[in-house]
């Protein structure tokens, strides 16, 4: 059983590999900081945790994705992130994949599967 649940454990950390960047991309519309993403995200049923997050955020601000500013008002300085034009594009044509992959998926569970146990 533990050997079953190693190799639930191993496929469950790709699949959120995969689908950790269109999460995130969905939360900055409006411009986030880092723990603001993760408590945000977490409230969603999307755990992440700050080690992963902000490699993610460094490297779609590197890619164009993001655009980053600092906030000094307060007494600890905050760095937000929001989508730029290019990522406001990107996460739309992102999305409709998603949902595209998504129905695929529903119809090759739904249209037979191991659940029942019969082939």
């Amino acid at each position: 059983m533990s050997n079953v649940n190693e190799m639930v454990d191993k496929l469950l950390q790709e699949l959120r590999r995969g689908t950790i960047t269109i999460a995130v991309l969905s939360q900055l519309e409006k411009p986030q900081y880092g723990y603001s993403l993760v408590s945000i995200l977490a409230d969603k049923g999307i755990q992440v945790e700050a080690g992963t997050l902000y490699p993610l955020l460094r490297r779609l601000e590197k890619q164009g994705l993001l655009i980053s500013e600092w906030d000094t008002n307060e007494a600890r300085p905050r760095k937000f992130y929001v989508l730029s034009p290019l990522g406001k594009d990107v996460y739309i044509k992102l999305l409709d994949e998603w949902k595209k992959m998504a129905s695929n998926m529903a119809g090759l569970i739904e249209g037979g599967g191991i659940e029942n146990g019969d082939d």
